[in-house]
């Protein structure tokens, strides 16, 4: 059962599909707690429905454009994202933008708010859109907008995460809709994005550094091997001394990111089930250290 759930999480084409649904999820949050409050929602689609807010008050435009201006102010980002980040995290981004136009049009939102109290729907909204936001990220996708700029911030080893740098963007958003609107309107909004963006961080496990520890009396080149050429990750090798057995024993020090841990444990345990591995969650590293983004 393990190694089927491993292999799973681990398959190109599922991984694909659970980012779609992820982007379901985000639309799901946002059209059942969001929306139906009159709140922004943040990032480039908190612009967009910004603009069309501005342009039913201005122009009396009924329609609601923001999903289209959503997909067109995709299109520059998306040629940076192709630049940066590669063709197949482009690919990825394309599909989850597309379903979650998809979704964000054919969910419908309440008329009446589910939740009367505003601060427990920011709550729930933000909670919701940061677990599936961190699917959708971890399963190596992007829902397109500012997260590929966050993204491409994130590679280039800023010390902006995606998280960080949403809440950056979104305070000027919510300053404009702090002098546009009544003040409830931006306050909860913040309110909601702070959980949504907390939530985010914690999810998506390619942002955050460990540092593992193997112990192991195979034989320590082969696993080695594994690393630098699977994970593309650079190892170093010590020599031990078990204090009760009294026997030599080897120890490899890799640091990686928290979802390439998996990986790593499923070789160990394939090469040695007597192995004893030890994992340090949010480590500081510094030097050569590259963040990948699948």
């Amino acid at each position: 059962m393990k190694d089927m759930m491993y292999n799973s999480l681990h398959h190109r084409w599922l991984r694909l599909v659970a980012a779609m649904l992820g982007e379901g999820g985000v639309a799901l949050a946002l059209n059942l707690f969001i929306v139906p409050l009159g709140l922004y929602s943040g990032g480039l689609m908190g612009f967009c429905q910004l603009i069309r807010t501005l342009l039913h008050n201005t122009l009396g435009l009924e329609a609601d454009i923001a999903g289209v201006l959503y997909f067109i102010s995709n299109i520059p980002i998306l040629l940076l994202g192709w630049k940066t980040l590669g063709p197949r995290m482009t690919f990825k981004t394309i599909a989850c933008t597309v379903s979650f136009s998809l979704f964000y049009s054919i969910i419908p939102s309440p008329s009446v708010p589910i939740v009367d109290d505003y601060l427990t729907s920011c709550l729930l909204g933000g909670i919701i859109v940061g677990i599936a936001s961190g699917i959708v990220l971890t399963c190596g996708g992007s829902g397109g907008g500012l997260d590929i700029v966050g993204l491409c911030l994130s590679k280039r080893g800023s010390r902006f995460t995606v998280g960080k740098f949403s809440l950056t963007v979104n305070f000027f958003l919510y300053a404009a809709c702090l002098v546009l609107f009544v003040p409830e309107v931006a306050i909860y909004s913040v309110i909601y994005n702070f959980f949504s963006a907390m939530v985010l961080d914690r999810m998506h496990q390619q942002n955050v550094n460990v540092q593992a520890m193997i112990f192991t009396k195979e034989d320590e080149k082969e696993l080695g091997r594994f690393i630098i050429e699977k994970l593309g990750r650079s190892v170093t090798y010590w020599e031990g001394t078990g204090a009760y057995s009294g026997k030599g024993l080897h120890v490899l020090v890799v640091c990686l990111s928290k979802f390439e841990i998996e990986d790593l444990l499923h070789a160990v345990h394939e090469r040695d089930d007597h192995a004893f591995v030890t994992v340090q969650e949010r480590v500081r590293v510094f030097g050569n250290f590259v963040r990948k983004l699948e």
